[in-house]
């Protein structure tokens, strides 16, 4: 596939299309879900949750993080992950707006 030309686009857009080729996953949903319901965990659960390999989650997770989805803390020799609260919070309003755009018109073709 050729260059994206993501400069011809508003860093609205570019931000939504990076958010959704994250989100993008199944892995990266299963694992977003599983932290919003336990809070925290370290890679290790989530091989066993999820069922991958562990440098397949460990892959999953650098995407997430790279993000701001998730942010991680050192615990021992483990890195405990979580959801970066305020980040989500800024996702999930560009995704509202997103998803809500132009929604009263019942106008089409």
């Amino acid at each position: 596939m050729g260059v994206t030309k993501s400069e011809i686009f508003t860093q609205e857009q570019n931000n939504l299309a990076k958010i959704a080729k994250v989100l993008g996953h199944p892995a990266r949903i299963a694992i977003l879900q599983h932290l919003f319901k336990i809070n925290s965990c370290v890679c290790g659960d989530l091989v066993e949750v999820i069922g991958l390999a562990q440098p397949t989650i460990s892959q999953h997770l650098k995407e997430l993080k790279n993000l701001n989805l998730i942010k991680g803390n050192i615990e021992g020799t483990s890195v405990c992950y979580c959801i970066d609260q305020e980040n989500w919070k800024e996702i999930r309003i560009l995704l509202n707006n997103f998803l809500n755009f132009n929604s009263n018109s019942s106008n089409c073709c």
